[in-house]
């Protein structure tokens, strides 16, 4: 059982519908997918957590799916925001803040799962 990572996760997952609230509330006419995309993955992110916190291991691995695939997609829709940003569209910079504040906390949560996988893997070379 892996409470800790479970509780990570849980954590992660709320944080992803905090954000996803914080972006619709910054700019409701254009951001309705901001609420449903925070809501659906930090829902799912939730999901893998209590399965997590309760033993399931394969639920490990569709958060690394799950987590790797938002990592990648707030890297490029950070890069495009503060592209647009730069080139002068000022309020841009709000969603591009937000979504890059996201993707490091994806990069961190992929950090902590890749991590305990690392972990596990070692300790059943050890027990054989």
């Amino acid at each position: 059982m892996n409470t800790k990572l479970g509780k990570w996760m849980l954590g992660y997952g709320t944080f992803l519908v905090a954000m996803g609230v914080v972006g619709y509330l910054s700019n409701p006419d254009k951001a309705t997918t901001a609420l449903i995309s925070g809501g659906l993955f930090g829902g799912l992110s939730v999901l893998w957590g209590i399965l997590l916190a309760r033993g399931q291991s394969w639920s490990r691995w569709a958060a690394i799916a799950t987590t790797g695939l938002l990592t990648a997609v707030f890297a490029w829709r950070a890069s495009v925001s503060w592209a647009a940003f730069s080139e002068g569209q000022p309020e841009k910079w709000v969603a591009a803040t937000i979504i890059s504040v996201m993707g490091l906390a994806s990069l961190f949560m992929m950090a902590l799962l890749l991590g305990s996988c690392a972990l596990r893997c070692a300790q059943r070379q050890v027990a054989t």
